[in-house]
């Protein structure tokens, strides 16, 4: 989830810039390469979460704080992994969220912006379905997961906020620090927010499509998927005037 600018094939992201800083030469890669990365870190997370969902709840014996435990430690792992060696090549959004916060930014062109939100519906989806046939699930399922009420809609809110200012503030003074950062939020975040944090609108969209324990009806992911991008803009405004601008002149 590091800063990604696509209209250029200079440094595309904190961690680059960094390293071009040190001395480093760091490749280029090609939008095409981006979206495959977006796409496939995306597919590993929601297989992730789901299928850690399916484990947990399988072995909790109807604990479903162990349940819920089980599936916090495996998505916060595999955050740090999946950003750590994506996030040189796409900036590690898996987020539309996030991708939003940095077309506000003018870090994404809407065009480059709009492909990355689709690759990571289309990952998500599909790292659903592999959960379930490793798991011998049904493959295709739409969710009966009741989560709604202001409650959780104002949860999705402070997770997604949260999460964006995670990002901001890394990317700010610390950017080898994105991919623990954000591990560590989101581990955090399962349990200080009623919704388990899902702070991602295609992760939302995704976990419709699943009637495990990751589960979220499809009639209630469009008031999370709201909730998180209206988050997602209100960190980027708090947190911008918060941290202001780096000597380099970016948010």
């Amino acid at each position: 989830m590091l800063k990604t600018n696509t209209e250029s094939d200079d440094l595309n992201s904190p961690g680059q810039r960094q390293g071009a800083r040190e001395g480093s030469s760091m490749k280029a890669f090609s939008d095409t390469q981006k979206l495959a990365a977006e796409g496939l870190g995306t597919f590993f997370l929601l297989a992730t979460v789901v299928g850690s969902g399916i484990m947990g709840e399988s072995l909790a014996g109807g604990n479903i704080a162990i349940a819920l435990l089980a599936n916090t430690i495996p998505t916060g792992a595999i955050l740090v992994v999946l950003i750590t060696i994506f996030g040189p090549v796409s900036g590690a959004h898996f987020n539309p969220a996030v991708t939003l916060y940095f077309f506000v930014q003018k870090e994404i062109s809407a065009r480059m912006g709009a492909l990355f939100v689709a690759v990571q519906i289309i990952g998500g989806l599909l790292g659903v379905l592999a959960a379930h046939a490793m798991f011998g699930e049904e493959i295709l399922q739409l969710s009966t997961k009741v989560r709604t009420g202001p409650d959780q809609w104002f949860s999705e809110f402070i997770a997604t906020f949260g999460l964006v200012a995670t990002i901001i503030g890394c990317v700010r003074f610390k950017p080898e620090a994105v991919a623990m950062g954000v591990g560590l939020y989101i581990t955090a975040a399962y349990w200080f927010t009623a919704s388990t944090s899902f702070a991602n609108p295609a992760v939302t969209i995704a976990r419709s499509f699943t009637d495990t324990f990751a589960g979220i009806s499809i009639a209630h992911m469009p008031a999370f998927v709201a909730a998180q991008l209206v988050g997602a803009l209100c960190a980027g405004a708090v947190l911008g005037w918060i941290v202001g601008r780096d000597p380099g002149g970016r948010e």
